[in-house]
């Protein structure tokens, strides 16, 4: 079976993929700017603020999981839970990318250190 793609169709994945690069660029650039610390939530509540610029390991939740924060990233190196998904994650480190760990009702969040001017704007 051929398929026959015509200029048009050609020029329509050319722009599809220009705009799925500048995506990319875009977040990888300018969305992971000035991440510097992870927060430690458990069941919502902070449970510590620690910087991704030094190199650490932090125990969660009474032991119940380990964050290992090195060369500038984070990643969980142990957790009590059956199913070991935020174990397997790959480590953090841009801005807003987060660890979730549902059993244990963990969430670790890279973000800004940054205080912003504004957190939302409402009519």
């Amino acid at each position: 079976m051929k398929i026959g793609l015509q200029k048009r169709d050609w020029i329509l994945i050319a722009i599809v993929l220009c705009v799925a690069g500048l995506t990319v660029l875009v977040h990888t650039f300018v969305g992971g700017a000035g991440a510097n610390r992870v927060v430690i939530k458990k069941e919502g509540a902070i449970e510590g603020i620690y910087s991704l610029s030094e190199d650490q390991e932090v125990e969660i939740n009474n032991g119940t999981n380990r964050l290992k924060i090195k060369n500038g990233e984070a990643s969980m190196s142990w957790a009590d839970c059956p199913d070991q998904l935020c174990v397997h994650q790959k480590p953090v480190s841009l801005n807003h990318e987060s660890i979730i760990c549902l059993p244990n009702k963990v969430v670790v969040e890279v973000e800004s250190g940054a205080n912003r001017e504004f957190d939302a704007v409402t009519n």
